[in-house]
């Protein structure tokens, strides 16, 4: 039986979950759990060319530093930046669609709440992998909103985009994510529901911090 306190916070593309997730865990102390970089991960060694069956059966990911930079390792070398290029996240968008893949995944975030409180984000942590978790957040935020978000994300990157097309990306993810046949995006009904549309980041922050302290306290210390 786990022992630690689990807070999961799911939600569509451009939520703002990761932001959120990095900063309610360093207010809380807790360790932070990207799963998408799990999905990363794998992607890369497939890109590299290892077999995924061998990725599976042999790759190591941990995640080193502090909660607010967070450190991708795999099999011992820190690869966060190979991470997070085009090319392996197409790869993992495809990746995460096979349920060998979902499986290594999940089971690899449940080692991380087993040896100690975790803050995890995704698309189906309170609902998949975390079912009994003591605090579950539904983050979510207008169409509209996740789309400048994305455009100004780009255009910080002095990447050229249009607004216009972004929203229809963000869109068509948001129909992909509810209709996968493995793991869809929904909310559960013991899921906190917060809209961060009109929301700083540090309000949202506020806002779970105190929903963690006023109903998940007592269900987190009875562990």
């Amino acid at each position: 039986m786990r022992r630690y306190p689990v807070v999961t916070i799911d939600g569509p593309a451009g939520a703002g979950k990761s932001t959120v997730a990095r900063r309610l865990a360093t207010r809380l102390g807790y360790a932070y759990v990207p799963s998408g970089a799990i999905y990363r991960a794998v992607a890369w060694r497939v890109k590299a060319g290892v077999t995924l069956d061998e990725v599976l059966q042999t790759t190591r990911v941990e995640f080193q530093g502090d909660s607010r930079r967070p450190r991708v390792l795999v099999d011992g070398a820190d690869v966060t930046e190979a991470l997070y290029t085009p090319e392996v996240s197409v790869l993992a968008a495809s990746l995460s669609q096979n349920r060998a893949v979902r499986a290594y995944a999940d089971a690899l975030q449940r080692a991380h709440a087993a040896r100690g409180p975790v803050v995890v984000e995704g698309r189906d942590a309170g609902t998949v992998v975390f079912p009994d978790a003591e605090c579950k957040f539904y983050l979510n935020a207008s169409l509209d909103a996740r789309a400048r978000r994305r455009l100004n994300d780009l255009t910080a990157a002095g990447e050229r985009a249009d607004l216009e097309s972004i929203r229809a990306a963000v869109e068509a993810r948001d129909e992909a994510d509810r209709t996968r046949p493995v793991a869809p995006l929904t909310q559960t009904p013991d899921a906190t529901y917060v809209d961060s549309s009109a929301l700083t980041v540090e309000q949202v922050v506020d806002r779970m911090a105190e929903e963690v302290e006023r109903t998940c306290s007592t269900r987190c210390s009875s562990h």
